[in-house]
């Protein structure tokens, strides 16, 4: 067991920043006033299974079409440098809508929200570069925040207000695109080395 704070801390950031439970919180208060309740245990659940699951089956799934770890990492590069200029410029370059208030807990919360294209492409590129057991510690910390989040997302938005939600979001968004050059930029050197 290789634990290490940094990269747990790392890897919990990167992680934090691709989920962005915090800037989603108005499409959480949306969902539960179209779906009348909204399960945080279940949800937060789910998507932490979904995350470990493909953290492990990810590269052998990428093994089974004949992709290696560092072409997928530069991909989910590309993935996070979009994501950020989503939350740096306040734009929407993908969002599903399609909500159905019967399973809002599993789709679309838990997945693709939380566990969605981003969060999933992140977790293959991280393991490109850290170590499996302080990526799963970092998942799990994400994990514990989704479900307060998920638990006090009315308290939140009230306390920190539309403008510190936008605030959140754009630093956020500067820290993820400063990863996703550098995870770029390490995976690059791999694949031509």
């Amino acid at each position: 067991m290789n634990f290490d704070l940094k990269e747990i801390f790392t890897v919990f950031m990167v992680l934090f920043a691709v989920i962005d439970i915090v800037g989603n919180i108005p499409i959480i208060i949306d969902l539960r006033k179209k779906a009348g309740h909204i399960q945080s245990e279940k949800a937060s659940i789910i998507a932490g299974v979904i995350l470990i699951a493909f953290l492990f089956l990810g590269k052998s799934i990428l093994n089974l079409i004949g992709i290696d770890v560092s072409s997928f990492a530069i991909a989910g590069s590309f993935i996070l440098f979009f994501i950020a200029l989503e939350m740096i410029l306040g734009i929407t370059l993908y969002k599903d809508e399609d909500t159905n208030p019967m399973t809002a807990s599993v789709f679309p919360l838990a997945f693709p929200l939380i566990a969605g294209p981003g969060s999933l492409t992140t977790l293959l590129s991280l393991r490109a570069e850290f170590e499996t057991e302080n990526i799963i510690l970092a998942v799990l910390l994400n994990v514990v925040v989704i479900y307060v989040v998920l638990k006090t997302s009315k308290r939140i938005e009230r306390f920190i207000g539309q403008n510190g939600i936008n605030i959140i979001r754009k630093v956020f968004g500067v820290i993820l695109l400063a990863i996703a050059i550098k995870l770029f930029a390490h995976n690059v050197k791999i694949l031509f080395a």
